[in-house]
């Protein structure tokens, strides 16, 4: 099994595939941390996550929203970013987001900006996105790190539809 490894793309639309790939293996009750800059790729990668689960709704960023909910794939997609809120926020944000139903839903969980989450879930698929310095501001490495065992078996299915 897999429980760390690092994926590159050299384009937006091959962070879209990755995504994609990510979307294919995706199960009820996965939850991904996404973490990276402003203009990382995020977004980019999160729509190819909602295409790789059948979801045909346009996926936008969900910063002032913060919750963005998409169905019609093989399961519901729950698109979350917390960037706008602090850690003395944070418990009692989540608490109004019903963030604990989510967590017991049978939908995928993708959360961008989880810095203040990490350590609250004990499983789930974590992804540092990082752009590569110029000349190739198109390149994106995504470091990913599982932290149990539902991760892990995530990690390895998606690396195996992304190689084949």
């Amino acid at each position: 099994m897999v429980a760390e490894t690092t994926f590159t793309t050299k384009a937006a639309e091959e962070t879209k595939r990755l995504g994609q790939a990510l979307g294919k293996v995706l199960r009820s009750g996965d939850t991904v941390l996404l973490s990276g800059d402003l203009g990382a790729g995020k977004t980019t990668f999160a729509k190819g996550v909602a295409e790789g689960l059948g979801v045909t709704q346009e996926v936008t960023s969900p910063t002032f929203v913060m919750v963005a909910e998409y169905s019609g794939g093989r399961m519901p997609l729950v698109h979350m970013d917390l960037y706008r809120l602090g850690d003395a926020a944070l418990d009692a944000a989540l608490t109004d987001l019903g963030f604990d139903d989510y967590l017991e839903s049978d939908a995928a969980l993708l959360i961008e900006w989880p810095q203040s989450l990490r350590e609250s879930l004990p499983d789930a698929l974590l992804i540092q996105v990082n752009t590569a310095p110029l000349p190739r501001v198109d390149e994106r490495n995504f470091q990913c790190r599982a932290t149990g065992l539902n991760s892990w078996q995530l990690l390895d299915e998606w690396v195996k539809q992304w190689l084949f």
